[in-house]
């Protein structure tokens, strides 16, 4: 299995990507040929905010007045 990352273009109202000429040749895809593409899209941010349960009833305000109470 050969792993790389592309960027999604937009071609009409369509999205594709483009394949390095060097993945193309490692690999021998032929034009018109079959190939399979296994996608995995990277985490945001705002998709993990508020995942995990707060350890603390503080805010995170009061959390960094402390820190920077002890500086």
């Amino acid at each position: 299995m050969v792993e790389t990352q592309v960027k999604t273009r937009k071609w009409g109202s369509s999205i594709g990507v483009v394949l390095p000429k060097e993945l193309v040749d490692e690999i021998g895809i032929k034009p018109n040929e079959k190939i399979r593409i296994d996608i995995k899209t990277g985490v945001k941010v705002k998709d993990v905010f508020g995942m995990f349960p707060r350890l603390s009833k503080k805010t995170g305000q009061q959390i960094k007045d402390e820190m920077r109470a002890g500086w």
